[in-house]
């Protein structure tokens, strides 16, 4: 898979962050992990455990310690966290940096940014933001829908009828992330989301029609960017050989970058309306998360129905 990475000029320009040190050439340079830090306590000289490949962030509390300290200090101070190394640091709240950091910097060609925005919003902007960047993806086979807010990702062999389940559920107010191909993030170790690659984003293939632009055809309201993948529905031919579950008293699980997501899977014959299972999955999976088990409501109640004879 390869280590993921982004540069530094796709994050000053997309927080459009200003930068301090006008000497220091900062294209080029690669982030590699979506933790940042705040360098509080090695203000005060403790720089163990010190992670040099992390963006640094400076805001008010910061800063106004650094004010107290006098010229010898401070400079003790910049030297030493400079020279440990980093991607860069950033500024909040337009805070001007001392002239001795901006030349220590400088030297060691370190890039210094500020932004206007408040260091709590900051932070939590440029988390989400890296942690969707850098996040370990995989490309699947399949679609991904939005479907009452639940993400359903629908795998299955091709022409199984996955686009055309699709289309029926986009005519029903339900929205399209994805399809054929989906690229999965791995947001943490409970959450993955979807996507779709650049060059499939909005349309859809419908064999016999070819490609629809779904964007054009159903309005914007009709897709979306990224969805958190909750449900995996696994379409298969119909055997009358196989045995299938009929209470789904028993979960099953399929394992994708190490997460483990439910796994429904449907077997299907001519006449069944694809959409429509997919519509009850969803809200059968939503249902569950909110506490409330179809299966487990009705063994208690068959349960009671027995006790009664």
């Amino acid at each position: 898979m390869g280590e993921r990475y982004c540069e530094l000029k796709e994050i000053v320009d997309y927080f459009n962050l200003k930068l301090l040190t006008t000497e220091v050439d900062y294209h080029g340079i690669k982030i590699t992990t979506k933790d940042i830090n705040r360098p509080g306590i090695q203000l005060t000289g403790f720089l163990d455990f010190f992670d040099k490949t992390r963006i640094q962030i400076v805001g008010y509390v910061e800063a106004m310690y650094l004010q107290q300290l006098d010229h010898r200090e401070k400079t003790d101070v910049y030297s030493k966290l400079i020279n440990l190394g980093s991607p860069c640091y950033i500024f909040c709240r337009d805070l001007v940096p001392d002239i001795e950091l901006i030349d220590i910097a400088t030297k060691a060609q370190i890039p210094i940014f500020s932004t206007s925005e408040t260091t709590s919003d900051f932070m939590s902007s440029i988390i989400r933001w890296l942690s969707e960047r850098l996040a370990p993806i995989v490309t699947l086979h399949g679609c991904l829908v939005d479907v009452n807010g639940v993400g359903v990702f629908i795998r299955g062999e091709s022409g199984i009828g996955k686009s055309e389940a699709v289309l029926e559920l986009l005519k029903r107010g339900h929205r399209m992330v994805s399809d054929d191909v989906v690229e999965i993030h791995k947001a943490s170790e409970k959450t993955l989301f979807g996507k779709a690659p650049a060059i499939v984003k909005d349309y859809l293939e419908i064999r016999g029609i070819g490609l629809v632009d779904i964007k054009n055809m159903f309005g914007v309201q009709a897709v979306k960017e990224t969805q958190n993948i909750e449900l995996v529905v696994t379409l298969k031919e119909w055997n009358p050989k196989d045995e299938y579950d009929r209470l789904g008293n028993g979960d099953t699980y399929i394992e994708i970058l190490g997460n483990k997501i439910i796994n429904y899977e449907v077997p299907l014959r001519p006449g069944r309306n694809v959409a429509v299972i997919l519509e009850a999955a969803a809200i059968s999976r939503r249902q569950r998360q909110m506490g409330y088990n179809d299966t487990a409501r009705f063994i208690e109640r068959a349960n009671e129905q027995f006790k009664l004879k």
